[in-house]
């Protein structure tokens, strides 16, 4: 019998609403299959869209998921600025709503390698507490700056000093940073793919093989013995490289994924 809580085991991609917190989300999940669970980067309760689920023992896999690059699309009210870059903060400063040349001006300058600030209400650590804790209690910090790669940006819609906007980023991009950059806030924030993985393919209720979750790395098969020498420690498997036996992961480098 597997160790309590390793299974099932498995990739879940789940489209989450608008409201709840990733880890609301999470948790009803654990509640549902009695796995252990965790994630490949959370969304903020307002935003919507794919969240990266882990089960049971692929839990163990997050690493290679939480860097993958992300696609979104968000809609930036640029007559206000707020507290903390989207719907949820307070009005700082509201702002003259920009002409479409002004606008396209200002998003060539959040294309390409950027730097900026990391939001105050988010989960980075500022001297070993949390910043959202600290933007609650009305502490002014300076906030460290992060750098972000856009490699696409584009404007699909601009109407009434709101702009609906398409873009792919590295891992770690905060869309509320560049909205607050371009002048404005995020009204709205959905991602729609993570790596390989598409908000179109979400399902709760399918579990993705431990394999199939790290499809983008290069895989090589071995016999029943082989990866039993792997999962015994007498052998270790290659990293950067799936370690399959009959279609089932046994390991990524020197990480074992329990049977």
């Amino acid at each position: 019998m597997p160790p309590r809580g390793l299974r099932p085991s498995g990739l879940i991609l789940v489209d989450k609403p608008a409201g709840p917190s990733s880890f609301q989300v999470i948790a009803a999940i654990r509640r549902r299959t009695g796995a252990r669970t965790g994630h490949a980067g959370t969304l903020d309760p307002f935003a919507s869209g794919l969240l990266l689920v882990l089960s049971g023992a692929a839990t163990r896999l997050a690493r290679w998921l939480v860097g993958l690059d992300k696609r979104y699309v968000t809609e930036v009210d640029l007559r206000a600025r707020t507290s903390t870059g989207d719907v949820e903060g307070e009005v700082v400063e509201e702002t003259q709503i920009p002409s479409t040349d002004e606008l396209d001006e200002r998003l060539a300058g959040v294309r390409g390698e950027i730097e900026l600030p990391i939001p105050a209400a988010s989960a980075v650590k500022i001297e070993g507490e949390r910043a959202y804790r600290l933007h609650r209690r009305g502490a002014t910090v300076e906030m460290p700056v992060r750098r972000s790669l856009v490699s696409s940006l584009d404007l699909v819609e601009y109407r009434d000093g709101v702009a609906r906007l398409d873009l792919s980023v590295s891992s770690g991009t905060y869309v509320r940073s560049i909205a607050d950059a371009v002048g404005g806030h995020c009204r709205t924030l959905r991602r729609l793919e993570v790596g390989p993985f598409s908000v179109d393919d979400a399902d709760e209720e399918r579990i993705l093989p431990a394999a199939e979750a790290l499809q983008f790395l290069p895989a090589v098969e071995v016999s029943a013995e082989e990866a039993n020498a792997i999962r015994s420690g007498r052998r270790h498997a290659t990293e950067g490289v799936r370690t399959l036996c009959a279609g089932e992961l046994v390991a990524v480098g020197r990480v074992v994924v329990p049977v």
